[in-house]
């Protein structure tokens, strides 16, 4: 994607001080979006009002979702306050978003078994554990070998979403599918660590100077390792990357199609219908918040009026006529 002069240096700046590729992706995003909203003029000749009225847009014409306007916010914070050192004040006055939070599109038992046969056989275990551990695809696809927790029979999920860390349920039937995906993985690192310029497994800033040989250590590279080796843009090294998320994204698409699913079915269809089918099964919403990596309980919580929508108990005075 080219970008401006202006947008390359912020770009630059990010990448610098190790922030992650899709924040800075995002971020460029939205102060692209408010630098167009004002008549392209430089931010630095903009002030608190512009953002304000920039972030009112996004919710009274624009009607986004309250979690979007704060990402918009966030990126012209970092614009202003860490990029131009013109900081913002913290008392913005703008009209908040106030969209209302979709009911998340759970499967039935059922349909979540059909799915997953349907599946294509080199994405089927990213899906199953998407639905057996309630992962979130990036997080899914992200998974390094050393994540995976046999004896406890849970997986370790680093630096999920708001950077937290936990441990999450691993169903004893992926056991050995996983065991079997180690193997692949390993074929992999064999033929890589062959090669003269081959570099490891990409690490984040602070890992790669804590642990200076886990690049190049098998338990460090990923379980879903792509089937291509890549340049890494920042490092110009040679490394071998994990499978591509929008591949899963089409695998899940197509298997809901051909199992005559008509409902929205995407991948987080598969944790959304983890939890409710975890509650439904009677567990408690605080061990539920815990495996879905949720900081506040009543973010899960709407996965019971996913159950309460069903009305069970609650008969239809349509079965009285």
């Amino acid at each position: 994607m080219s970008h401006s002069p202006f947008l390359t240096h912020i770009s630059e700046f990010m990448v610098t001080r190790h922030f992650a590729k899709r924040t800075i992706e995002t971020y460029l995003h939205w102060i692209k979006a408010f630098i167009i909203f004002n008549g392209k003029q430089h931010p630095s000749k903009l002030a608190e009002r512009e953002v304000e009225l920039f972030l009112s847009y996004l919710s009274n014409q624009k009607n986004v979702a309250p979690a979007t306007q704060k990402l918009a916010l966030n990126a012209l914070h970092f614009l202003y306050n860490d990029f131009l050192s013109q900081p913002l004040s913290m008392d913005l006055q703008f009209n908040r978003s106030k969209r209302e939070a979709k009911l998340p599109v759970v499967l039935t038992k059922s349909e979540i078994a059909s799915l997953l046969k349907h599946v294509q056989a080199n994405r089927s275990l990213v899906a199953k554990l998407m639905y057996g551990s309630g992962l979130r695809l990036m997080e899914a696809v992200r998974l390094r070998v050393k994540d995976i927790d046999f004896d406890y029979h849970s997986l370790l999920i680093w630096n999920g979403k708001g950077g937290r860390h936990r441990r999450v349920t691993l169903a004893s039937e992926l056991v050995e599918p996983l065991k079997q995906q180690i193997e692949q993985a390993r074929s992999f690192f064999i033929v890589d660590s062959e090669l003269e310029n081959y570099r490891g497994v990409w690490l984040p800033y602070a890992l790669e100077q804590k642990y200076p040989n886990a690049a190049t250590s098998f338990k460090w590279h990923y379980l879903f390792p792509s089937t291509r080796m890549s340049v890494d843009p920042h490092s110009g090294q040679l490394r071998r990357h994990h499978i591509d998320e929008t591949s899963v994204r089409k695998a899940v698409k197509a298997a809901a199609r051909k199992a005559k699913i008509s409902k929205d079915v995407n991948c987080h269809t598969l944790r959304h219908s983890f939890a409710t089918h975890l509650l439904q099964r009677g567990a408690d919403i605080r061990t539920v918040q815990e495996q879905l990596g949720h900081q506040d309980v009543r973010t899960t919580q709407i996965y019971t009026h996913v159950i309460q929508a069903g009305a069970s108990g609650v008969r239809s005075p349509l079965s009285d006529l």
